[in-house]
């Protein structure tokens, strides 16, 4: 009796499988399908000399224009090249503040305890 159970439950549980994997996935033909348009779009590749797959890129702007842009942006300190770049640095605009500005500011910030100096003074006692 409990060799017939366990057949009976084995093959409901086969046939329920069965059924369930049915109704879950792609077809054969829809598979090939999708394989055949990511090959034609260079999405797939075979083997090692199409590794990675080369993403299409397009672009309307034209070498000069992205030669323009280089420079913008090495002159906003966007773009670095090297290690004597890093970590860019923004140029600044010119400060309209005059030197004896700068100083009161910066003494103000002193008593503040905004600004410190060397390990003695860390951390600040403003924050």
């Amino acid at each position: 009796m409990k060799t017939l159970a366990t057949a009976l439950m084995l093959s409901m549980s086969v046939i329920a499988a069965g059924a369930q994997a049915a109704e879950t996935g792609p077809s054969r033909a829809q598979v090939q399908a999708e394989l055949q348009q990511a090959k034609v779009s260079g999405q797939y590749t075979f083997g090692e000399e199409g590794y990675p797959a080369p993403i299409a890129q397009t672009s309307s702007l034209s070498s000069q224009q992205v030669q323009a842009q280089l420079a913008e942006a090495k002159t906003a300190g966007v773009v670095t090249f090297g290690n004597l770049d890093y970590p860019p640095v923004a140029q600044s605009q010119a400060s309209t503040l005059s030197r004896a500005e700068v100083q009161n500011e910066l003494a103000q910030a002193k008593t503040a305890g905004l600004v410190t100096y060397g390990n003695l003074d860390y951390p600040p006692l403003g924050s």
